[in-house]
């Protein structure tokens, strides 16, 4: 089937965002297709978004509202602005200058970010997915918030059935619909997907706060059977010291982690809301790669994290919304990036920024070589590390109207603090209570107190 045109706002900043570096942020178009030509006489037209078909005054098929993206004038709309060519040739050139020995170069463990905004799915950003190709045959979905499937079929494009047959594990961090309300659709398109091609049907293994299993439940009495698709592991079995007291629990554990060719597969509550974990996967050859979920700043997950390959960490906020921060029990940028550092993580990607963010988050003084800005169909392996900071030049040239706009309403907002703050000092000053004591003396003598002193 022919996929549904993509926003035009998406289809360009993609555009843009693949002439900066065609490896990182690049994914197939939309695939042609495969329908074979109808054998019918009847004459067929093939649907489109805003087509018009006029009765009168002439019959007629009408296409001036049809929406079409030419990627061309994107990208040549982007190379004139103001130093974006000059930054986009020191990459290339940096790149190349250290680029990763092909014999060293390893493709896997692929990192797929399919959604790295928060709360509610944008036109530019979708809600929390991230995809971790294991191996050609092995990925594991962190988190799977709504249109997860949308996302993988833009991404894979033809190769969907054989992502979804490769996928043997969900992570879903807390019960925040961002997070969670794609599960469903993943569950049935990959029964789809095993059925296409032929292979043997498994449940999907998820591991989740034990509080998604009444919702599943619910769908699956009043909706449609579902339950058969999955075998639940609470993630709650998965923390450190934990006392598995359930063989059936134990033997998914076990299966969890020869499935998914992993050492280990570790959970830990983080500070969001009640039943929010984070994980960390150790793979066998070595490597670990760390998942915060949502969260405040949290040493159970520094701990949890320590030396890690990658840390994946939300970064909700820009620095000075600390206090909105603690109100959405979410991170800021520094705070995400302080994280990392104190884990010693060798490389940190920020990501489920605030949709008031949707093109790029603010940059703070803490960004480093170790730290790098994830965008929706972003994918990287850990030999990409190096380049993706050398990336940030070229985003503030790209999207420098944008950044502007961020720092005058930061601005904005800042000054509107001062003057509070002013106002309440006045109110409390010393020179707003002159008058009141102005008054008390003019009054003091009529105090019978007064009067004995005069008398005396």
């Amino acid at each position: 089937m022919k996929p549904v045109h993509r926003f035009t706002t998406f289809e360009a900043t993609r555009s843009k965002l693949n002439s900066t570096s065609s490896t990182l942020t690049s994914f197939p178009a939309s695939p042609a297709s495969t329908e074979e030509g109808s054998a019918l006489s009847t004459p067929i037209v093939r649907g489109e978004c805003l087509l018009k078909y006029q009765l009168r005054p002439k019959r007629e098929w009408q296409r001036d509202t049809t929406l079409t993206c030419n990627t061309d004038e994107f990208i040549a709309e982007a190379l004139e602005l103001p130093n974006f060519q000059e930054r986009v040739q020191e990459y290339k050139k940096s790149v190349q200058e250290s680029p990763a020995p092909e014999e060293k170069r390893s493709q896997y463990p692929e990192i797929v970010f399919l959604g790295t905004g928060s709360a509610i799915p944008m036109k530019i950003r979708n809600v929390s997915s991230t995809l971790i190709n294991i191996s050609p045959e092995k990925s594991v979905l962190l988190d799977c918030g709504e249109g997860t499937f949308g996302q993988l079929c833009r991404h894979y494009g033809q190769q969907i059935d054989r992502v979804l047959c490769n996928l043997t594990a969900v992570f879903v961090s807390h019960l925040h619909a961002d997070h969670h309300t794609g599960l469903l659709n993943i569950l049935l398109q990959r029964e789809h997907a095993l059925e296409s091609l032929g292979k043997p049907f498994q449940p999907l293994l998820v591991v989740a706060p034990t509080q998604l299993r009444p919702w599943l439940q619910q769908y699956h009495n009043q909706c449609q059977e579902i339950l058969h698709h999955i075998s639940m592991i609470p993630a709650k079995c998965l923390q450190k010291g934990a006392e598995v007291s359930s063989p059936p629990i134990e033997r998914l554990i076990s299966l969890l982690l020869e499935t998914c060719d992993l050492e280990e597969f570790q959970t830990c509550l983080v500070r969001h809301c009640k039943h929010a974990f984070g994980c960390a996967l150790v793979h066998s050859s070595g490597w670990k790669v760390v998942y915060s979920g949502d969260t405040m700043p949290c040493e159970a997950l520094v701990q949890m994290g320590k030396d890690a390959n990658l840390l994946i960490h939300e970064a909700t906020l820009e620095d000075g919304l600390e206090e909105e921060a603690v109100e959405k029990t979410h991170s800021t940028t520094s705070q995400a990036i302080n994280v990392g550092m104190r884990m010693n993580a060798k490389f940190i990607m920020l990501n489920h920024f605030s949709q008031r963010y949707a093109k790029i988050p603010l940059f703070s003084p803490d960004f480093n070589e170790k730290v790098g800005i994830a965008f929706d169909h972003m994918k990287v392996c850990f030999e990409d590390f190096p380049t993706v900071p050398k990336l940030i030049p070229s985003l503030k040239a790209l999207f420098a109207d944008d950044i502007e706009e961020m720092v005058e309403r930061k601005e904005r907002r800042e000054l509107r603090l001062v003057r509070a703050a002013l106002l309440a000092q006045q109110r409390d000053s010393p020179e707003d209570t002159e008058p009141q004591q102005k008054r008390a003396l003019t009054e003091e003598p009529h105090s019978p107190q007064s009067k004995k002193v005069r008398t005396q």
